[in-house]
């Protein structure tokens, strides 16, 4: 018997093949339902929107070596694809704790975890950020194994308008990670002098422009990402030929954002705060992987394990970087200003 209550409802038609709203992507939003027309779009070398497709998995497995019976923690969460990875390592007998700031995506990223079978038993989700791994040894009774931070991102929350990360949509100019603390980037603009300005774009991004960006930007009443977008460009025309123009543009709406995103979240402040804490969260023997992406990360990652290193805390770290591999870097081009560096507790 046919349920006439309920009416069939039609999916919106759209102009074109595919919605352009992020809201309305529906294949991208749900992807259990559309697997091989997701599968297609990444064969491109595209992240769908709302996805995201974790970075040197397999070197990440490589250098945490994850066993069975092991105990772990991600301290940066987010879409739970290394999390996936590493419990399929670490069972029977396993345990992986995941923690991340991001109050909107946390609650999905459980559930899909859950979806796939991963109960209370083996995996234990938090929303916390970096200060509180202090305490997790003694929920554990006694260190990690390993540690994974992922530095970099989300493809969710860069995609979604409503975050305001992305230049190339509308959306409040946010930046925020925990959208319900500290201030978003408009007001920050608007409150920092031109001074500061230009050192933040400068430290946060390595910002060749970051004087005149400064001077254009300082003050401004700016809510909006393409607001933003708009002066910058407005700022910068004449300082590229019309050939190197789009492209050197690209490459500066990018480090701004990233700059503003950097500061309102003072991610360099926490992350300095995670690499003092992290030893002592760590067996004598365990291992942990870092995922930067960018100058500003990779100095004091590489700074804070070389200074363990020569105090005994460590008793190897990397000599170099891994990079994500030429086909990595093909089929994913969000991989390609990653660095990965690891450390061994002595």
């Amino acid at each position: 018997m046919v349920d006439e209550s309920q009416p069939h409802k039609r999916r919106p038609r759209y102009k074109g093949t595919h919605p352009r709203r992020f809201e309305d992507k529906y294949k991208e939003l749900d992807p259990a339902s559309h697997a091989e027309e997701l599968q297609k779009v990444m064969e491109r070398g595209h992240t769908p929107a709302g996805m995201h497709r974790s970075i040197c998995v397999q070197e990440i497995l490589e250098v945490l070596d994850p066993k069975p019976g092991q105990i772990g923690l991600d301290a940066t969460l987010g879409f739970g694809g290394h999390t996936q990875e590493l419990l399929g390592r670490i069972t029977p007998g396993g345990r992986m704790i995941g923690i991340d700031v991001d109050p909107l995506e946390l609650p999905r990223t459980e559930a899909r975890l859950r979806a796939l079978g991963f109960g209370e038993e083996v995996l234990t989700v938090k929303r916390m950020n970096f200060a509180g791994i202090v305490a997790l040894p003694a929920e554990i009774g006694g260190g990690f194994d390993f540690v994974l931070a992922d530095l970099g991102v989300s493809s969710m929350q860069i995609d979604n308008p409503s975050r305001g990360f992305t230049y190339k949509a509308e959306g409040p100019l946010d930046l925020r990670l925990n959208p319900r603390r500290g201030q978003p980037a408009s007001a920050l603009l608007k409150s920092i002098s031109q001074e500061d300005l230009a050192e933040l774009l400068a430290e946060n991004s390595d910002e060749p422009y970051a004087d005149l960006l400064a001077q254009a930007l300082h003050g401004q009443a700016i809510t909006t990402t393409t607001q933003l977008a708009k002066l910058v460009r407005q700022t910068l025309q004449d300082e590229f030929s019309a050939e190197e123009r789009q492209q050197e543009m690209r490459r500066v709406l990018q480090r701004t954002f990233q700059a503003l995103r950097i500061a309102v979240n003072d991610e360099f402040t926490v992350l300095e705060q995670f690499l003092a804490l992290l030893p002592g969260c760590l067996k004598t023997g365990g291992r942990v992987a870092i995922l930067t992406f960018h100058s500003g990360e990779d100095r004091r990652v590489k700074k804070a394990f070389q200074a363990g290193c020569r105090e005994g805390v460590y008793r190897e770290v990397a000599p170099e970087p891994i990079r994500p591999s030429a086909e990595e870097r093909r089929a994913n081009p969000r991989s390609a200003s990653a660095k990965l560096r690891w450390a061994i507790k002595g």
